[in-house]
C-alpha cells in the first residue's frame, strides 16, 4: 500500500504543482514582460515562487491518493481479503501512517528552511525590480504613463544611455500642462532621487484660465522624476521570511521589525509546523473515511464526499483559530486545535471501522 500510495501521490503533486504554477507564472508574466523586463527576470521569479506552491499543494496530494487508492483497494475486493485474513483497520492504517510522516517531513523542510529562503529572495529581488528606471520609463518607441497626468516618450536610447528625442508632458497640476521636449536627456541619481536632465529642448507651457500657451527653450533643464518611479512598496522584513530561529527565539524583535503583533508572529512561527501536521491528517482521513463504509458493488461515492466534507471542517477550524491568535500571542496552543480536531476524527472512524454497528439478531427459542 505504501507504494502505491507514493506513486499516486507523486502524480497528484506533479498535477497540482503543474496548475498552480502554470496560474502564478501567467500573473507573473503580464505584470513582469508587460513592464519590460527580460525572460531571464520571468523565469527567476517563478523558480523562486515554486517552493511556496509545493508547499500548499502537497496536503491536497496526500489526501487524494490516500483516497484513489484505498478506494482502488475497495473496489477490487482486495481490502476485504486482506480483512478477513485478521487484518483490522487499525493495523491497516499503518502505511498511510507511514505515508503521511513522509509527507509531513517534505513539509517541515519546505516550511522551515526552503520557503522562507525563497520568498525572503523573492521579496529582495522585487524590490530592487520595482527600482529599477529602465524598467518602468526607460523603453523606445512607447508612450509611457507612469502616472495618470504624466506621458514620456523616448525615440531612442543609445550604449551609452543617451536618451535621443525625448518627449515629457506633464498635466499634475490643475489647470496647467507643461510639455518638454528634448534632443537628448540623461537619467542621474542624485542624493536617493531621480534626476532626467534634458538638454537643448523647449518647455511649453498651457494654463486653462487665460487659454495661453507660453513657450521657453533651455539649454539644459534637470526634471525631478522620482515621483514617477515606484519604489516598490516598504522593504520592511515579513515574518514569512524570516527564519524559524528568529519567530521562536527573537520573537519580540522580529515583530518589531516586521510592525506585526506578537500574536501575528507566533502564528507564523507555529503554523510552519501546524501546516506540515496537516499533511498528515489528511493523509489519514481520506485513508480512515473509505474504510468506515466497507465493500459496495456501487463504490465509495458517499464516503469520498464525507472525507472531502472533514477535510473542510479541519480546514475551518484553522480559520476560526487565527484570529484570536493573532491578537493574544498567549493562544498560540490553539494553533494545534485542527490537528488535535483531526486525529480525533480518524481514531473515530477507525474505531467505527473496527467494530461496525449491527442489529442485534433474535435469539432462536430452544426446541423441546
Amino acid at each position: 500500500m505504501l507504494s502505491r500510495f507514493m506513486v499516486l501521490f507523486g502524480f497528484f503533486a506533479l498535477v497540482l504543482v503543474s496548475v498552480y504554477w502554470v496560474n502564478r507564472a501567467v500573473l507573473l508574466f503580464d505584470r513582469l514582460i508587460g513592464d519590460g523586463h527580460s525572460a531571464a527576470i520571468f523565469l527567476e521569479f517563478t523558480a523562486l515562487s515554486l517552493p511556496n506552491v509545493i508547499r500548499l499543494v502537497l496536503p491536497m496530494a496526500a489526501f487524494a491518493a490516500t483516497t484513489y487508492v484505498t478506494n482502488r483497494l475497495s473496489a477490487d475486493s482486495e481490502l476485504i481479503v486482506v480483512q478477513a485474513t485478521g487484518y483490522s483497520p487499525w493495523r491497516l492504517a499503518r502505511p498511510a501512517l507511514a505515508f503521511g510522516v513522509l509527507v509531513m517531513a517534505m513539509m517541515l523542510v519546505l516550511s522551515h528552511v526552503l520557503v522562507p529562503a525563497s520568498l525572503a529572495q523573492l521579496r529582495e529581488r522585487e524590490g530592487e525590480i520595482a527600482e529599477s528606471v529602465s524598467a518602468q520609463l526607460l523603453r523606445e518607441g512607447q508612450f509611457l504613463h507612469p502616472s495618470d497626468d504624466v506621458t514620456f516618450f523616448i525615440r531612442e536610447i543609445t550604449q551609452d544611455g543617451e536618451l535621443r528625442d525625448v518627449f515629457l508632458s506633464d498635466r499634475r497640476q490643475g489647470g496647467r500642462a507643461v510639455t518638454y521636449t528634448a534632443d537628448t536627456a540623461y537619467v542621474l541619481r542624485e542624493a536617493g532621487g531621480m534626476n532626467l536632465v534634458m538638454l537643448n529642448g523647449l518647455a511649453q507651457t498651457y494654463e486653462d484660465g487665460g487659454d495661453r500657451l507660453s513657450t521657453t527653450t533651455f539649454s539644459d533643464l534637470t526634471y525631478d522624476i522620482t515621483a514617477l518611479i515606484d519604489d516598490g512598496g516598504s522593504r520592511r522584513r515579513r515574518t514569512y521570511a524570516m527564519s524559524s530561529y528568529e519567530l521562536f527565539f527573537r520573537t519580540a524583535e522580529m515583530a518589531e521589525i516586521a510592525d506585526d503583533s506578537i500574536g501575528e508572529v507566533l502564528e507564523e512561527a507555529h503554523g510552519r509546523i501546524q501546516q506540515p501536521l496537516l499533511a498528515l491528517v489528511a493523509a489519514l482521513v481520506g485513508y480512515a473515511a473509505l474504510m468506515v463504509g466497507g465493500y459496495s458493488r456501487f463504490g465509495l461515492g458517499r464516503q469520498i464526499v464525507f472525507a472531502i466534507f472533514l477535510l473542510v471542517l479541519v480546514k475551518l477550524t484553522e480559520s476560526v483559530v487565527t484570529t484570536p491568535v493573532r491578537a493574544n500571542g498567549a493562544l498560540w496552543p490553539l494553533i494545534y486545535l485542527p490537528t488535535l480536531i483531526g486525529l480525533a476524527i480518524v481514531a473515530a472512524l477507525l474505531h467505527v471501522a473496527s467494530r461496525p454497528f449491527r442489529r442485534a439478531r433474535p435469539a432462536r427459542e430452544a426446541t423441546a
